[in-house]
């Protein structure tokens, strides 16, 4: 495997290697190991090239380093992606490859589940590191336990915005019914929600329909449909420019991480009188989950700490609403006050 160097300022290590004999092309971002060593998972997408896979990276990455903060882990942040089919039938040697490239790092990152791969994946990448979690006979497929987070985070996003944290009779407009998204329309729909679903492939979204009687919408038709909460459960980038003026809601809470495109999609937000839960709060289940392997926490312990999302949401919420900053400003300040006190240990 030829492995390379490349520099990101603001970054600790960005890493690329390429496999030709297994088609294997990936990237590794480390953002910060100043609260542990950089903990995120790895997604496999056929990007368009090089450049778009480590935008996706680098941003990944850093929303790691802030998820991981504000969940009160010690982990920092770092994020992989594997260039490519994600449906390819060969998939032992890409994610052995993999692993090798993960192994080189020496454990400062630890790999995990995104979207394109699954525990299944994570036991081959484990043939060839330590440096992995979210394997099948220990913490798991993460994917219930972010829907658990989110589901949380909507009500406690509905606490503070409508005085109640009873979502019965809500409309949810579900964008991804993939694993977050299939998990979490399992959540609303025994809540008493009622659902509308959209998703690129077919197949998920029937299922969906099938199981927890959503209505569905073409993909391009999910943000302009009217609905108490829109739940973003895909890709990121989908809260800009085009989308946030269609939008007929009154809050946004959803699993994908990176929602918005760029920071002033917060703002725009903001300015619409529309509630923003930041993503990598709402969304920090599937992290949590990990500790379970990584830490030795106990189960029940664990989804406490989950349920505890609820609790962070507000404080977010609390702390935008007093020092008039928007959600998303919120949320990093009380993510950099930990980061900011672990460097000063460090420095003492």
């Amino acid at each position: 495997m030829h492995i390379s160097e490349k520099s990101a300022n603001g970054y600790e290590r960005v890493i690329t290697g390429v496999d030709e004999s297994s088609g294997y092309s990936g990237i590794i971002a480390i953002h910060s190991t100043v609260l542990g060593p950089g903990v995120g998972g790895t997604r496999f997408w056929n990007y368009r090239n090089e450049e778009e896979a480590l935008t996706d990276a680098l941003r990944l990455a850093r929303a790691m380093t802030y998820k991981n903060s504000l969940a009160g882990l010690s982990f920092g942040g770092g994020k992989s992606v594997i260039i490519g089919d994600n449906k390819t039938g060969q998939r032992e040697k890409i994610f052995r490859a993999h692993g090798r490239l993960i192994e080189s790092l020496g454990g400062k990152y630890i790999a995990g589940e995104d979207v394109g791969t699954s525990p299944a994946d994570i036991e081959i990448v484990a043939l060839e590191t330590r440096h992995v979690a979210g394997r099948r006979d220990l913490s798991g497929d993460p994917s219930p336990v972010t829907a658990r987070g989110v589901f949380r985070a909507m009500q406690a996003s509905a606490k503070y915005r409508w005085g109640s944290d009873n979502l019965s009779d809500r409309t949810v407009a579900l964008q991804g019914c993939g694993h977050v998204g299939y998990y979490l329309a399992e959540r609303l729909h025994k809540a008493g929600v009622k659902l509308i679903v959209s998703d690129v492939d077919p197949q998920k979204v029937a299922r969906v329909v099938h199981e927890f009687s959503a209505t569905v919408v073409e993909p391009e038709n999910i943000y302009s449909v009217e609905a108490d909460i829109f739940a973003p459960c895909a890709l990121g980038g989908v809260l800009n420019d085009k989308t946030i003026s269609k939008l007929r809601v009154e809050m946004v809470v959803g699993g994908a991480n990176n929602q918005l495109l760029e920071p002033r999609h917060g703002d725009a937000l903001e300015e619409r009188n529309v509630l923003y839960a930041p993503d990598y709060a709402a969304n920090a289940g599937g992290i949590i989950n990990g500790a379970i392997e990584l830490l030795g926490w106990e189960r029940d312990f664990t989804f406490s700490k989950v349920d505890n999302i609820y609790d962070t949401i507000l404080r977010i919420y609390d702390i935008a609403e007093r020092e008039g900053i928007p959600t998303y400003r919120a949320a990093d300040r009380l993510a950099e006050q930990r980061m900011e006190q672990a460097k000063s240990t460090i420095r003492s």
